[in-house]
């Protein structure tokens, strides 16, 4: 399934022009201060043409792998041919990336609204999360490729997305033994201090649980807080860089093990 969902999220992304922003180190500052995450949905890339296609054929993936239903999947792949396509999946993404939340999307959960329409219901919002995710991420991960490299991206201190407001859903380990959070929507990588819980902030160490794979090359940071957790690669040791897709499979039993501790 994910290697099917990369395929499709690869075809997409090469065609993808290379967007360009007004980032310098005061607009960051500005954003960094008002903890308002840097690129507006108006900002991203979008081809409809290809935001449809994607959105489908992402649908049709996870059905043959049993992660929709037939009714969820009915309602995305209607959805992905409907003209408020844009204004929905729009106001999803504002509803995290554009603090603070719209009236638009402050709808009954499981339902998404759009200004002057009627309300568009998909069940249960996870669907449409989990759909959104996966079909937004050639679009925005052609954004972080242009701002990676920026070195003004140090002045970001929150522990969500600087570019699109997404949580972390991996982190690595620098041969600095720095911690970099890597976005679970854009990919993008930004520093972190490297035994907060980036879901709660607690700092204190003696409530973060550690535990590593027997190599050594994955680890996993469990907050006794909040019970959430977040893999790491660790980059100290290792032959390559991070590659966020194939470590987030390849480390699927640190997840069974986290959740068999109580982690969530």
């Amino acid at each position: 399934m994910h290697l099917e969902l990369l395929e499709i999220q690869r075809r997409v992304q090469a065609r993808i022009p290379f967007p360009s922003f007004d980032f310098n180190a005061r607009v960051l500052t500005y954003h960094q201060a008002a903890a308002r995450p840097l690129l507006r949905f108006e900002d991203i890339p979008i081809e409809l043409t290809d935001l449809r296609l994607v959105v489908r054929q992402t649908a049709e993936v996870l059905r043959r792998f049993d992660a929709l239903d037939e009714a969820e999947f009915q309602k995305v792949q209607a959805l992905g041919r409907d003209a408020a396509l844009p204004s929905v999946i729009g106001d999803w993404y504002r509803a995290s990336a554009e603090k603070p939340l719209t009236a638009s999307v402050a709808a009954a959960p499981g339902t998404v609204r759009r200004p002057g329409a009627t309300t568009v219901a998909l069940g249960d919002a996870g669907t449409l999360d989990q759909v959104f995710t996966l079909a937004l991420r050639p679009f925005l991960s052609r954004c972080a490729d242009a701002v990676q490299q920026r070195p003004e991206l140090t002045i970001w201190q929150h522990p969500y997305c600087l570019l699109c407001g997404g949580e972390p859903d991996l982190a690595v380990i620098t041969p600095a033994a720095e911690r970099h959070l890597i976005c679970s929507r854009c990919g993008l990588q930004w520093k972190f201090e490297p035994l907060t819980c980036p879901f709660c902030r607690n700092g204190d160490r003696s409530r973060i649980t550690s535990f590593a794979t027997p190599d050594g090359q994955y680890r996993v940071y469990a907050c006794d807080v909040c019970t959430r957790y977040l893999k790491a690669y660790d980059g100290r040791r290792a032959i390559r860089p991070v590659m966020p897709v194939v470590d987030a499979v390849a480390t699927l039993p640190l997840d069974a093990a986290a959740m068999q501790r109580g982690y969530t």
